[in-house]
């Protein structure tokens, strides 16, 4: 079904009215705005499915009800743009959430299985591609299009129902709930521009004053692309944003000087200038921490490999992806102290932490038999 209209939506909407699991999906744009531009809402429940036209329909209320409603279970892939989307275009907060990119990765498939993969391994069924690239905000949609949207639902509910069955066949719905409720969390889908500096790339060299710096400079970036909805790297680009977090400059001459700078108007030069100034004069004790892993001793380096390949062979008895419970970073912060690390708790202690534990101590080894390593 394609829903264009107000009435069209609510009469959906009250069908689906008592379905405990509905399939979500969207497409949107965000190649030239700050804000994702929701072009549709793909809806699958009760063994319907809808294109809910979001640009031709104002009040999308009804949905938005059921989608925050926490007596029903929301299913989408790869959910993370998708949850951030949802917030921006429709105000609500999606949850609760199953995520059947993340439950695959409990279920002896590779950590970001695509859907068509997903799709194909447990309904036999190969999508097309053929629409992948398609502008979603032109408007009419064709048949094809509408055919193409909807698959991305179609299928999850039955995928949904019988990864459950798999996860509580294998007693590890426990382990993926706390996950799932993670992924829903409002302030982790919510911007905070004063965190925008986390995902600066080539900051990794900077001192911890010039993080205060890129901090500031960073929210004043994110409040320009947001008043304008404009990419934040068309504002200014983070090699920019890295050079003045290390030149400071504190007037238009000496931030002129930095080639990339001169798209800038006086308005905005002045406005990074002042940022500038405000990381410049943050007290010592306020300036973020420098979270940086010193290179490991080569003998450290050892003993990580040996770690990791217990992890390996614990991720394929399992079928958990080994990424999903640890990188060689996790690691690392586990050798260095465990009482921190997230293999200390819940199930990934039970999983691989306890084994890790027991081999740092002396108490289990590694081995070769038939071509293949085994504990001792």
């Amino acid at each position: 079904m394609y829903l264009s209209t107000q009435d069209q939506l609510e009469d959906f909407c009250q069908k689906i009215a008592g379905e405990k699991i509905v399939a979500v999906d969207t497409e949107f744009l965000r190649e030239r705005t700050y804000f994702p531009k929701l072009c549709l809402v793909q809806v699958g429940a009760g063994g319907l499915t809808a294109a809910v036209d979001p640009i031709l329909i104002e009040d999308l209320s009804p949905l938005a009800r059921i989608f925050e409603d926490p007596t029903v279970t929301k299913v989408l892939h790869a959910c993370g743009q998708d949850l951030e989307v949802l917030l921006d275009g429709m105000g609500c907060v999606c949850a609760p959430v199953f995520d059947t990119q993340l439950a695959a990765a409990f279920l002896g498939l590779r950590q970001q299985v695509s859907y068509g993969s997903l799709v194909e391994s447990y309904c036999g069924v190969r999508l097309p591609k053929a629409e992948s690239l398609t502008d979603w905000s032109r408007r009419p949609l064709d048949a094809e299009q509408l055919e193409y949207a909807e698959d991305d639902v179609r299928y999850l509910p039955g995928i949904y129902e019988r990864m459950v069955a798999e996860l509580a066949r294998l007693d590890r719905l426990g382990w993926v709930s706390p996950e799932m409720d993670a992924l829903c969390d409002p302030a982790k889908i919510r911007r905070d521009p004063s965190e925008a500096f986390l995902r600066l790339r080539r900051s990794g060299s900077l001192t911890r004053r010039q993080l205060a710096v890129a901090r500031e400079v960073c929210a004043w970036r994110e409040g320009v692309a947001a008043e304008r909805d404009v990419p934040r790297k068309w504002v200014v680009s983070d090699e920019v944003v890295v050079e003045a977090c290390k030149r400071t400059p504190g007037s238009l001459d000496r931030l002129r000087r930095i080639r990339g700078t001169e798209q800038l108007s006086d308005r905005d030069a002045r406005g990074l200038i002042d940022a500038v100034a405000r990381g410049v004069a943050c007290p010592a004790e306020e300036c973020p921490r420098v979270t940086k892993h010193v290179r490991p001793s080569a003998e450290t380096e050892g003993v990580i490999d040996l770690m990791y390949a217990v992890l390996r062979l614990v991720s394929e008895r399992s079928g958990v992806a080994t990424q999903l419970i640890a990188t060689r970073d996790d690691l690392l912060d586990f050798l260095q102290d465990r009482r921190r690390s997230p293999l200390s708790r819940d199930w990934r202690w039970e999983l691989a932490g306890e084994t890790l534990d027991r081999l740092l101590s002396g108490e289990v080894g590694l081995t070769v038999k038939a071509g293949k390593i085994e504990l001792l």
